[in-house]
């Protein structure tokens, strides 16, 4: 397969004409003319811009037990229309990811039904030490310090610090497993839903899951990382005050990630939304927003996770405080950054380092998120040059919502390749397509 003519986002940051040849899943050769064999399939790039396919780091795909609202069949058909090439599923339910046996099970059934390519956190518990030291392969300890179902809710000094101390003492903190936290401090959420108790307004989930709520998790989390030198990955940064705290005192180990709809959404959004605004953490402030952008651009934050959580829409009606939080994103977190890549905000070279690149590093994800030879053929082409809007009956996704719905963006893709196999093509899905299990380390 040859791509012809595109518009190649090259390693340099850069962006120029260039031919890209595939054979056998890899990138075989970028040039400015390649010779054409025989056989080759010739893509058509002119017009088009080559990015390298997003790796979404935080998703939730429901399946086997909430297939309901989504399964990792329909998940990564919504992948492919959104140029998602790979993905890391958080914990999902029953069965949790906690041990080597689940972690298999979800391994299986993704060799099954994923379009894309796959990898899974191993769960943090109070109890399963052991699994989290062993289990194989995972990108990382997924740990909840709130805002978690069950045995995956790890919410007290006891129960956290093992985790971290776990394995201490390596001499590069690099070489430790992963940590990716979700911070939120369960303590002062109890404390402020009864505070809070008798509101019903949906902006009500801001002042519950305060700013505060955040920071504390998120200072524990670092601390421990720095005591026990351990690789942390801070998920879904949200407040001004995290990113602050990150720019003061982020090691080069720690990493950090925030998503499109902090940086695109603040409390108004609940005036229109409703519960379909309710996420966790919370939507916090235009001033927030602002911090996040700027963290963002200055490298204290270093990628982009759409944290792809497919509510029903029947859940979504029960309203505040019996909604369950979480919106989709797999299918619009590309063409919702590239649009502000347009209007100015970042760079088309930025919007991929962050969505691609700097996952594959933060991850250790062997040969993503480049395009030059010896690299993996995961690769989205967009356009750049055409504006749609969100369309709630074009999604892919089961739940069958976005709360960016009539948005007019562009960057959309029009073709995404997997393993050199084109799986989305103006529109058409090709079912057949196999992802392969990501290798980390």
């Amino acid at each position: 397969m040859v791509i012809q003519g595109a518009q190649v986002l090259l390693p340099s940051g850069d962006i120029e004409p260039r031919d890209v040849a595939l054979a056998e899943g890899s990138i075989t050769a970028v040039a400015a003319s390649l010779d054409l064999p025989d056989n080759a399939q010739v893509i058509q790039g002119k017009g088009l811009t080559l990015l390298p396919g997003v790796i979404d780091s935080q998703v939730n795909l429901r399946d086997p037990a909430l297939e309901i609202e989504e399964d990792v069949f329909t998940a990564t058909c919504a992948c492919a229309k959104g140029g998602v090439t790979s993905f890391l599923e958080v914990p999902s339910p029953s069965p949790i990811t906690t041990t080597q046996a689940t972690l298999m099970e979800k391994l299986a059934i993704a060799a099954s039904k994923s379009l894309v390519n796959y990898g899974f956190f191993i769960g943090a518990t109070a109890e399963n030490l052991p699994d989290l030291r062993s289990a194989h392969p995972t990108c990382g300890i997924k740990l909840s310090m709130g805002s978690a179902p069950g045995p995956l809710l790890v919410d007290t000094a006891e129960k956290i610090e093992p985790i971290f101390a776990m394995d201490a003492g390596g001499a590069d903190p690099r070489e430790n497993r992963l940590i990716a936290v979700h911070a939120e401090n369960q303590g002062r959420i109890l404390e402020r839903r009864k505070q809070f108790s008798q509101d019903t307004d949906p902006a009500t989930h801001t002042k519950v899951q305060d700013s505060e709520t955040a920071l504390i998790a998120t200072k524990i989390a670092l601390g421990l990382a720095k005591q026990y030198q351990r690789r942390l990955h801070v998920s879904q940064v949200s407040t001004r005050e995290e990113a602050e705290l990150l720019r003061r005192d982020k090691p080069s180990w720690v990493t950090a990630e925030v998503t499109p709809q902090h940086l695109l959404l603040d409390v108004s959004a609940y005036e229109q939304l409703g519960t379909l605004a309710q996420i966790n953490p919370p939507l916090r402030y235009p001033r927030d927003r602002e911090t996040l952008w700027q963290a963002l651009l200055d490298g204290v934050i270093d990628c982009i996770a759409s944290h792809h959580t497919p509510q029903t829409l029947e859940d979504k009606s029960l309203g505040y405080p019996n909604a369950p939080s979480g919106m989709p994103g797999v299918e619009t977190t590309l063409p919702l950054m590239l649009t502000q890549a347009t209007a100015n905000r970042c760079t088309v070279a930025q919007v991929s380092y962050w969505l691609s690149s700097a996952v594959a590093q933060a991850y250790n994800i062997r040969n993503k998120g480049l395009i030059e030879p010896g690299f993996d053929a995961d690769l989205v082409l967009v356009d750049l040059s055409t504006y749609r809007p969100v369309l709630r009956e074009e999604l892919q996704t089961k739940c069958g919502w976005s709360p960016f719905e009539g948005w007019n963006l562009t960057g959309w893709p029009v073709m995404t390749i997997v393993g050199g196999q084109v799986v989305y093509d103006y529109g058409h899905i090709n079912t057949n397509v196999r992802g392969q299990a990501l290798q980390f380390g």
